[in-house]
């Protein structure tokens, strides 16, 4: 995009100019959307899973003896509990349950499970799956071994590039994992992220129109001047106590900042944490991060520690990806600037904002020291420790369609002063392969867009695929 700049570039327009409880994971039952009574973190809506089993059972059909139905409705209870924002409902059989009728049900919800239990052709537990997956909804279908010999007949829906996963398995813990990716869609469509001083990255992801057609996600524009005027309507003791509370009494050690310079970056967030009730957002990014009143580290990193999403340099594509991941997965995305080693096989990973809880938000916090930021060696930053021999995923979701991803292995941690604060390598399959690969021959645009990545920790690529066929968007391995 021709109006992209460059980090530096950047960083003195910025200067120049100056003058979220876990969403992905557990939550309450209650229907809250974000901010309404002032709740922080915000809560949101339980998401519906319409379940439906498919085949006779009992008679014959000895293979699924009639209790198996009782057995799914005990485990989906647990299942439930263990998600804490996820709804079963339904739970017809067809036959006898009429299908015609079960459609109209069908629709009132945010994705399908599908348990076949019996059928060995085509016939009529296939045609009532087609009617049902011919909905259009997010669809799950699992089907155990001994089910029959109409699993033969499935995979015709994924070549017909219906939103239809596969789960032909006796592993149960598969049906917690769909669940919880189902939950991704219809959160998006609740989203609404707050974006000071304009986007950046790919066309698509900075169309506001396009957004919402896409993904339902709403984008709310804020400029410099209202996040300044937010940051002049905090109570300076509030923001004292923020900084002293989960800044500076847990640092492991503080280098250059002041103890005023901290307490500015939390009254910051503090201003932000406010715009978002007021908004009822979810996530924000800003252009003008690394300006006034206060740089965005210390905001963003709080923010992804509590499951909310805070994504820096006003990068789009990085924060629906944060989004993603988070409704998906429950833990937040670290924004790279990364860089390679081919002699160590290395991809390396650095940039001078980052969570504090790469685990998710009941995880430990991982040790931290509080510097300034790098490039301008001005403001407020954080140099976070990151988990020798952690697995990690590397994506990026592009041009709202398509996810790059890649995984890797933490193996050292570095505190080089000619990167950004937080510092760590990770071994890839080929780091050669990967760098002549850069993008996948996909990504386009200026330094940011093609550079920045999105690291979490955990292998999480089987589950993308997965997710990808849920939502409709393709899924592409970097290297």
């Amino acid at each position: 995009m021709g109006n992209l700049v460059n980090r530096r570039e950047f960083l003195g327009a910025s200067a120049a100019g100056a003058g979220a409880l876990l969403l992905g994971g557990k939550l309450g039952s209650r229907a809250v959307m974000a901010g309404e009574g002032g709740e922080w973190p915000p809560k949101m809506p339980v998401v519906k899973i319409h379940q439906v089993y498919v085949g006779r059972t009992g008679g014959i059909y000895l293979s699924r003896p009639a209790e198996e139905i009782a057995k799914f409705e005990k485990y989906l209870a647990k299942v439930e509990r263990k998600l804490g924002d996820v709804k079963f409902v339904g739970g017809e059989l067809v036959p006898p349950a009429k299908v015609d009728k079960m459609v109209a049900k069908v629709k009132d919800a945010d994705g399908v499970l599908l348990f076949h239990l019996s059928g060995h052709g085509g016939g009529a537990p296939k045609q009532a799956m087609n009617r049902l997956i011919d909905v259009g909804l997010q669809t799950a279908v699992f089907s155990q071994p001994f089910s029959g010999h109409g699993w033969m007949y499935f995979p015709q829906w994924r070549k017909a590039g219906k939103k239809v996963v596969l789960l032909p398995t006796s592993d149960w813990g598969e049906i917690d994992q769909i669940a919880a990716l189902m939950r991704v869609a219809p959160r998006l469509r609740q989203t609404r992220i707050i974006v000071v001083r304009g986007p950046r990255g790919t066309a698509a992801a900075c169309s506001a129109e396009q957004v919402k057609k896409k993904l339902g996600a709403e984008l709310v524009p804020v400029t410099v001047e209202q996040t300044v005027q937010a940051h002049k309507a905090v109570d300076i003791k509030a923001a004292e106590a923020e900084a002293q509370r989960y800044w500076i009494s847990k640092a492991k050690a503080i280098v250059e900042p002041s103890r005023k310079e901290i307490i500015n970056s939390a009254r910051f967030y503090l201003a932000m944490k406010n715009m978002m009730i007021k908004e009822r957002a979810q996530a924000t990014t800003s252009s003008n991060c690394m300006g006034g009143p206060a740089k965005g580290c210390l905001t963003y990193s709080k923010l992804n520690d509590i499951g909310l999403v805070g994504a820096c340099e006003g990068d789009m594509d990085s924060t629906l990806t944060m989004l993603i991941f988070a409704y998906a997965f429950g833990i937040p995305g670290f924004i790279s600037d990364p860089v390679f080693d081919t002699s160590t096989n290395a991809l390396i990973h650095f940039h001078c904002t980052s969570a504090t809880k790469m685990d998710g938000p009941a995880g430990k916090r991982l040790p931290f020291t509080i510097r300034t930021q790098s490039d301008s060696e001005r403001g407020v930053s954080l140099d976070v420790e990151n988990r020798i021999g952690q697995v990690v995923t590397c994506a990026k979701f592009i041009n709202l369609d398509t996810m790059l991803i890649s995984t890797g292995k933490i193996f050292k941690i570095t505190h080089d002063e000619l990167g950004c604060r937080t510092q760590f390598w990770t071994e890839v399959a080929d780091a050669r392969k990967m760098f002549h690969n850069w993008g996948a021959g996909i990504l386009k645009g200026g330094i940011m867009t093609l550079l920045h990545r999105d690291i979490f920790y955990g292998d999480h690529l089987e589950n993308i695929k997965k997710l990808g066929v849920l939502m409709g968007f393709k899924v592409v391995e970097e290297g």
